[in-house]
């Protein structure tokens, strides 16, 4: 079956083609490298992984609750618009099918966009050890994108195109000619984001086959961060006032641009409901503004600890509720993300082991 047949509003058939800016970079220097980012390098070849093997896809999906997540998490619920399909199951089960594929759908096109970031960061970047690291994540994010369209096309069944807003973020980054705003515009506001977002569902879903691939893919995406951070931030302590200014002025609509991506605004639209009360609805319930407030929570203390702190921005996050994100500790979350994917592995041998275990005893039960 094609990709086409499960989108919900039709996507262009077309490849959707952005000019490419800037240079090519080669270096000859082959002896200079950046333990740090070496670290890194070394770690992001270790910890490859199949997706195919790592994760149980024989996990069953109910595709009308893929994430076991209560009804009160969705935005409308309580207002006139849930008023009107409350007393239908039926109805709330296909709103709550429709915004889960709608936010997969995100992640999945999100990951086709950090594929070809990372490719663009080894075709642009001058040091040689940046190359070396970010062609380890251009394999990452194909297998992102791979799992999330696994999981899209075989245990949700519907699709929704690329986000507006996200895809204005995804433009502005892949066309500008400076070699350091793929990381800007991916590395810290697109995959901060979505590192957030992920983590926020990863933490509430009760259904193993979502919790697992969030987890899975967390674990890589806190090395891209680690890897945005560190590269920026020897960087943009060279820049002068001028060009730190055009970077924050870029974090400043990217974030803003990030922030309406999460209003869902194709699925209320797509389901005939109205779309301005719904989006409103969604900007004011309780869960939202927890929401927000925790998918910033990667962006603002990376943004300020690569030096791009300037006042325009802290107006921006303080206007956003965030700026009291400046003080989380990145370091700690990224080691939580690791760990917890260990920790899935972990359960996962247990109960293999035990399995055995079960079939052996049976086996020895039969015999006597």
């Amino acid at each position: 079956m094609s990709t086409h047949e499960l989108y919900t509003i039709p996507a262009d058939m077309a490849t959707w083609d952005v000019e490419a800016q800037g240079a090519a970079r080669f270096t000859w220097e082959y002896d200079d490298p950046r333990d740090r980012l070496l670290t890194l390098y070394q770690k992001g070849k270790d910890k490859q992984w199949d997706s195919t093997t790592r994760i149980d896809w024989s996990l069953e999906v109910d595709p009308h609750d893929c994430l076991g997540m209560p009804d009160e998490v969705i935005g409308i619920h309580g207002t006139r618009q849930w008023d009107r399909i409350a007393g239908d199951r039926a109805e709330v089960d296909r709103l709550k099918h429709h915004l889960a594929s709608w936010q997969f759908s995100q992640f999945l096109h999100g990951e086709q966009g950090a594929m070809i970031c990372s490719a663009r960061i080894v075709e642009s970047v001058p040091d040689l050890d940046s190359k070396f690291y970010a062609a380890t994540q251009t394999m990452d994010e194909a297998r992102h994108a791979e799992t999330y369209a696994r999981f899209l096309q075989e245990k949700v069944g519907l699709l929704y195109p690329i986000n507006p807003y996200l895809k204005s973020l995804l433009d502005d980054t892949l066309s500008d000619s400076r070699w350091d705003m793929p990381y800007l515009g991916m590395q810290v506001l697109i995959e901060g984001l979505a590192l957030a977002a992920f983590g926020v569902l990863r933490d509430m879903t009760t259904k193993p086959l979502p919790k697992q691939i969030l987890a899975y893919v967390m674990q890589d995406e806190a090395r891209h961060v680690a890897f945005g951070r560190l590269a920026l931030k020897d960087y943009y302590a060279q820049l002068t006032t001028a060009e730190r200014e055009e970077r924050e002025e870029f974090v400043v609509e990217g974030c803003y641009l990030m922030r309406d991506r999460f209003r869902s605004q194709e699925v209320w639209s797509n389901l005939g409901y109205d779309v301005d009360e719904c989006v409103q609805a969604t900007v004011n319930s309780p869960y939202y503004k927890a929401y927000q407030s925790l998918l910033f929570s990667r962006i603002v203390p990376c943004v300020k600890d690569i030096g791009l702190w300037g006042p325009k921005v802290q107006k921006a996050y303080a206007d956003m509720g965030v700026l009291d994100m400046a003080g989380v500790d990145l370091n700690a979350l990224m080691k939580a993300d690791e760990d917890t994917a260990e920790q899935i592995d972990a359960e996962k041998a247990e109960v293999a082991r035990s399995a055995v275990q079960v079939e052996k005893t049976i086996a020895v039960g039969a015999t006597a």
